[in-house]
């Protein structure tokens, strides 16, 4: 039996659909899968590739920085600040992204900021990697 699930940001909707299944890692939880019926949830989510299984069968992965996952009984929200499908990730501008943050770490290996940035950076390309 297929639920709702869709992931918002404060500027706009990045994906609505259908699913049997959707899998996320949280904050202290580890990785977690939701399914039809599951009773309500509300966690925080790491920087972390998401999947959901659409009633198709058809897996769509999602990089996702941080934010928080809302479960009802009938639907799956993921809210984040910036979440992408893996097969729109631009390899290189992640590149980029990652000699920014590493630049960055290098004139002040305490910078927090940089250190997610890099994070984020090196899970785009591990996942964008891994689905070529």
């Amino acid at each position: 039996m297929a639920f709702a699930v869709e992931f918002v940001s404060p500027e706009s909707s990045l994906y609505s659909g259908e699913a049997t299944q959707v899998v996320a890692r949280t904050r202290g939880g580890g990785e977690i899968a939701f399914l039809t019926g599951h009773e309500p949830f509300i966690g925080s989510l790491l920087a972390s590739e998401v999947r959901v299984t659409e009633s198709s069968g058809t897996v769509a992965s999602f990089a996702v920085r941080s934010g928080f996952v809302s479960v009802t009984g009938t639907s799956v929200t993921v809210l984040s600040d910036e979440a992408s499908l893996v097969s729109d990730i631009d390899l290189e501008e992640a590149k980029a992204d990652l000699a920014e943050a590493e630049a960055a770490l290098k004139t002040d290996e305490d910078d927090k900021f940089a250190a997610q940035d890099k994070q984020w950076a090196e899970l785009k390309l591990s996942l964008a990697a891994q689905s070529d």
